[in-house]
């Protein structure tokens, strides 16, 4: 049985392909396309995912769209309807939309299907799932257990935004809801935007942001119980209700009205690309302090609905990995998985698992659970062969050496890591998810002192105050870190260990941003953040025999098997895809060397690269 899932028209649209159960493939439409969270329908991610599968669209059993747009629009006629006369802007904006594409949405599918090949939906089943569902479903099925409460957090899908279900087998049952305007992302989006971020991509940067926040100073405190007292009402059950009288979302065209929050928090909103501010930390770590608090409310509902011992996450709340990591250090569950692509491209992978699943009765194979998930690592996107990466080189006169044996291509980039080098390291099947896990990877030393600057401001051209995050042997990372278990997916924050650390001065939460930036915090200090945590990844020989492999070579020459792992493309670009992709990455940096396959590019041996497209206008601000 062949089930194609898609998400599309809001943003990071996707594809992923369901073979007889089996996960085949699944990638996100911008890595063809080269426009970061592009929502448009996922034709490139559509004909790679039949490519993989051997088909033709003709071949495919069913369809399955990852939400219920009909539902959505009867949740924005009612909002704008309670709402009245507030709104009429937005209304007038959003309507032409609506009734122009997502109104008719069954209709423009069968359409753009059809620009990729005939297709006879006669024979082929169009499904939709509920978006919620759909979330539930891309964590429950892949992950480990039997039996799961499956949490899923987001900004909302038609009417929920957030829900716990139970999965049992090949079944599955949404069991309560939380109901828009009241969100947990929505709340934490507002932040993102006051704090002068963008909606639907800066919440990583506002997590990032939250550690040098002051926990213990008198604004912090200050705003934690203003958030509480005036914007959000938190229930026992993790169930929330927000104050609509300070939030813009609903009927307007911003997300909060931003004089009312400027009487609350004594500042206006930072303007985008601003000096940042002890106040935008620490209301970084006021609102970072209270979704936790939330999360991890809700999962304690989770259990006692559900008694189940394991927990499965998805929704994008689920990538807040400083929340996962206390919640895993409560030990509310004892089993613990979240889907690696847990935003709404996930849910193009959840709505073809829920369809195979709940629609067709097929049952999930007992055999996965000898494996850590079925995800593959999470490596399901494209790869690349020898001819690709020659032909590239061909193209742009690029000069390479070719190593005939992995071990020595190993050796030699781990010396070249140690000597302080930057490598794009380009390998196997593309990952799938907003985490580059070592196929797609930018990789330095995290002994050197230098490294997290030079990555930011040299590589990634982006704000000097965010994090990298390690790569280690999962055998080794109880002696860097301490965690519990696994992170193969980079889904859990956990302490750099005690043994590592370096003490702190006593005047450390009074100095100013750049100076706790730069203070020396451990033996391994480019990953470890500003709190002693590091947003860890396990790498597994199972599933990244290479990656393992590179770090076994680097620890055989410096005693150390962890590096620092951060995606490989550059400011709002999205992560490379193809060989060509990525030697552009490395001729537009100051990146040290190319590693594409088996092949090794210096940058100090290319050709002039004379590109006339400025690439910092092409793709923008992130």
């Amino acid at each position: 049985m062949n089930i194609l899932g898609i998400s599309a028209f809001y943003h990071d649209s996707a594809a992923a392909l369901i073979q007889d159960g089996e996960i085949v493939s699944a990638a996100q439409e911008e890595r063809f396309t080269r426009k970061k969270h592009d929502p448009g329908f996922p034709a490139e991610a559509i004909k790679y995912c039949l490519k993989t599968g051997g088909l033709s669209l003709n071949q495919l059993d069913a369809i399955v769209f990852y939400d219920k747009p009909l539902l959505k629009f009867e949740r924005l006629l009612e909002t704008y309807y309670q709402n009245a006369p507030a709104g009429v802007q937005s209304f007038i904006t959003a309507m032409p939309v609506w009734l122009k594409e997502k109104f008719f949405l069954k209709r423009l599918i069968k359409e753009e299907f059809n620009k990729i090949e005939k297709t006879d939906f006669k024979k082929i089943k169009l499904l939709f799932t509920e978006h919620h569902l759909s979330h539930a479903a891309s964590a429950f099925y892949p992950s480990p257990f039997e039996d799961a409460a499956v949490l899923t957090i987001d900004g909302v899908g038609e009417w929920a935004t957030a829900s716990i279900a139970y999965g049992s087998g090949k079944d599955m049952k949404i069991l309560k809801e939380l109901r828009f305007p009241h969100s947990v992302g929505l709340l934490y989006s507002a932040f993102t935007y006051y704090l002068g971020f963008k909606v639907n991509s800066g919440e990583y940067k506002l997590m990032g942001l939250a550690p040098y926040g002051n926990p213990e100073g008198e604004d912090t405190q200050r705003y934690i119980k203003t958030i509480k007292d005036r914007l959000v009402s938190i229930r026992e059950d993790g169930s929330i209700f927000l104050n609509q009288e300070y939030f813009n979302y609903a009927t307007g065209l911003t997300m909060v009205k931003e004089k009312a929050w400027a009487q609350l928090f004594g500042f206006p909103q930072r303007k985008p690309e601003s000096e940042l501010e002890q106040k935008h930390c620490d209301l970084g770590y006021a609102i970072q302090t209270v979704t936790e608090e939330i999360v991890l409310k809700m999962a304690k509902e989770a259990k006692r609905l559900t008694g189940s011992k394991n927990l499965c996450m998805a929704g994008g709340v689920a990538l807040n990995c400083v929340a996962n990591g206390k919640l895993l250090k409560e030990k509310i569950f004892e089993g613990f998985y979240i889907q690696p692509a847990a935003g709404d491209a996930g849910g193009a992978l959840g709505a073809a698992l829920a369809a195979a699943h709940l629609s067709y009765g097929l049952p999930r194979d007992r055999t996965q659970y000898a494996k850590m998930d079925d995800m593959q690592g999470s490596y399901l996107g494209p790869e690349y062969t020898s001819q690709d990466i020659e032909l590239m080189a061909r193209k742009y006169k690029a000069k390479f050496i070719h190593f005939e044996k992995f071990d020595d291509l190993a050796q030699r980039t781990a010396g070249l890591i140690a000597e302080g080098n930057v490598i794009g390291w380009c390998q196997g099947r593309m990952e799938w998810g907003p985490r580059s896990l070592g196929n797609r990877s930018i990789l330095g030393d995290p002994r050197n002192e230098e490294m997290q600057m030079k990555l930011n401001l040299k590589i990634k051209y982006r704000e000097s105050f965010r994090p990298f995050a390690p790569v280690v042997l999962a055998q080794d990372a109880a002696s860097y870190f301490d965690l519990e278990g696994h992170s193969p997916y980079m889904l859990l924050v956990a302490p750099v260990h005690p043994d590592r650390r370096k003490p702190l001065p006593p005047t450390y939460h009074q100095m100013p941003m750049k100076e706790k930036l730069y203070h020396l915090r451990s033996d391994i200090p480019s990953v470890t953040h500003l709190d002693f945590s590091a947003r860890i990844q396990t790498a597994h020989k199972e599933t990244n025999p290479r990656l393992t492999g590179l770090l076994e070579a680097f620890k055989s020459q410096t005693g150390y098997g962890v590096l620092v792992n951060t995606s490989f493309n550059v400011r709002g670009e999205p992560i490379v895809n193809t060989p060509e992709d990525a030697y552009k990455c490395l001729m537009r940096t100051e990146m040290d060397y190319l590693v594409v396959g088996d092949y090794l590019f210096a940058k100090s041996d290319q050709p002039e690269w004379a590109e006339k497209v400025d690439w910092k206008q092409q793709y923008g601000l992130d």
